[in-house]
């Protein structure tokens, strides 16, 4: 096994790739990456960013070369890379393969879609996050699953990922929560340039960070910054459908003006009594006045839950650098990684595989 972190040939066209354990074969184009290929044809393999920084499609190379034309993973390290694990959203074969990979069936048959949306309202939750509320073509749906996420088209191919805050049920419109980013050219617009009732293009349901109803554990949410809008989304649909599990959210932020929505939050814990809420500031500020946990989001979670992790399944999604130092955290607490479901939110932008 050979995984190079850059190119020294280019890749040849349609090799196989064998997935273990189920057996499944797909074939990979010239260029093509493994993920951006099973996507193709079918096959769901667990995914978010799709730009190779946070782990969410990561699995083991068991027989075969990938190689890496953009750059070298960041999600993992040369020791994981020289122990045969891959990002297959970045990696691109250089042979036959066969690979180590979990899939997912619940998202298998929803279709992606492109559709044009029109925004119905834009309000500023805080100073620097804003509520859209988009609107489809008359006679037009979305299907999605609640933690899904759309890709906002631009000109010139970029795209600006959002996760959906409204549950599946509530189709009066999609709601996406906006963080103003300083140069940021999708976010700049919101902010600033954005008229009444604009037209956007986007491509979705994505990702396969979504509530898994088939099981029966207790569930824990994290979220960091505007990773809340998944979270909330998944909250809606649970009480909607009739939550029968207990759930402990815990939001992270740097001070009180960044928890948008800490008042819809703390709802959520009074609607029911089988969820609790936990808000958590890394740095309060004076005027805040703050009672409530202080420090980083993930380390309140294991203060309360460390010696009994692995009776939970735990979904979080926020910042790269939360997401990557919970992973490291809630595994050596003993959290099975197939009980642990993430998305990262990273303000570069996500590119199609």
């Amino acid at each position: 096994m050979n995984i190079a972190a850059d190119a020294t040939k280019p890749a040849m066209s349609d090799f196989n790739v064998t997935i273990r354990p189920s057996g499944k074969q797909f074939s990979v184009r010239e260029h093509e990456t493994i993920l951006a290929a099973a996507l193709r044809q079918g096959i769901m393999l667990p995914y978010s960013c799709r730009n190779g920084s946070c782990g969410s499609c990561q699995g083991q190379v068991l027989d075969g070369r990938v190689h890496y034309p953009r750059q070298a993973p960041l999600a993992l390290n040369p020791q994981q890379l020289d122990a045969g694990q891959a990002l297959f959203c970045q990696a691109v074969p250089q042979s036959d393969l066969t690979i180590a990979a979990r899939e997912i069936d619940a998202v298998r048959d929803i279709p992606v879609r492109m559709l044009p949306a029109r925004v119905q309202s834009r309000e500023l939750l805080a100073d620097n996050v804003a509520r859209l509320r988009l609107t489809l073509p008359q006679g037009q749906r979305l299907q999605f699953l609640a933690g899904q996420y759309i890709d906002i088209l631009l000109p010139g191919g970029q795209r600006r990922a959002f996760s959906l805050a409204n549950a599946p049920h509530d189709e009066g419109a999609l709601e996406l929560h906006v963080r103003h980013v300083e140069g940021g050219d999708f976010t700049e617009y919101v902010f600033k340039q954005m008229p009444e009732r604009a037209i956007v293009r986007f491509e979705g349901p994505l990702g396969t960070f979504f509530l898994r109803e088939d099981s029966t554990r207790p569930m824990l949410m994290m979220a960091g910054g505007t990773g809340y809008a998944p979270l909330k989304a998944m909250l809606d649909h649970a009480l909607h459908s009739g939550l029968d599990r207990s759930v402990h959210l815990f939001w992270g932020a740097r001070n009180r003006a960044e928890l948008y929505a800490l008042e819809q939050a703390q709802q959520y814990a009074r609607s029911s009594p089988q969820i609790r809420f936990d808000a958590v500031l890394s740095e309060p500020a004076p005027e805040d006045r703050w009672q409530g946990a202080t420090g980083w989001v993930h380390e309140a979670l294991l203060q309360q839950y460390a010696d009994q992790l692995e009776e939970f399944d735990v979904y979080m999604s926020g910042p790269p650098a939360m997401i990557n130092a919970a992973r490291q955290a809630f595994a050596e607490a003993g959290l099975p990684a197939a009980q642990l479901y993430y998305d990262s939110f990273d303000f570069a932008p996500r590119t199609a595989g």
